[in-house]
């Protein structure tokens, strides 16, 4: 099974299907990519990561990968990749405890470590923009 709903190499969702299937997520979806645009990145794509993962919708600066979101079912997972300065800081934070575990049990990989984040409400949004924040700042 893939990180995203939208697994076929050959079939790359727009934004019609993106809202479809994210159901009662989609506002916070919509705020999320707004906030997104708004404040760090105007480069973005959908791009597909493999039949693992499936599309998302990376957002880059400076061609740099800053956050990548995969839509799934009622929800949506966000893949941001933090450095190790970047993971102490955010260990250090009042982020959720379920945010700082997964963090600790991501491998760090020389790139960073590779965080999965499932967002379902607001609360998951702000952990995440924090997260972000860390990313740009660095």
């Amino acid at each position: 099974m893939s990180i995203g709903i939208f697994n076929d190499k050959k079939s790359c969702p727009d934004n019609n299907k993106i809202i479809n299937v994210l159901g009662k997520k989609k506002n916070v979806w919509i705020e999320f990519i707004d906030f997104i645009r708004e404040n760090s990145s105007k480069l973005e794509d959908l791009r597909f990561y493999g039949k693992n993962y499936g599309w998302a919708l990376r957002f880059r600066k400076n061609n740099k990968v800053l956050i990548s979101l995969y839509p799934s079912k009622d929800s949506f997972i966000a893949q941001i990749i933090l450095g190790k300065t970047e993971s102490e800081t955010a260990l250090k934070s009042s982020l959720d405890m379920k945010i700082k575990k997964i963090i600790e049990g991501a491998t760090e990989f020389k790139e960073g470590r590779w965080l999965f984040i499932p967002v379902k409400n607001r609360k998951d949004i702000k952990d995440v923009k924090y997260l972000l924040s860390l990313k740009i700042n660095s």
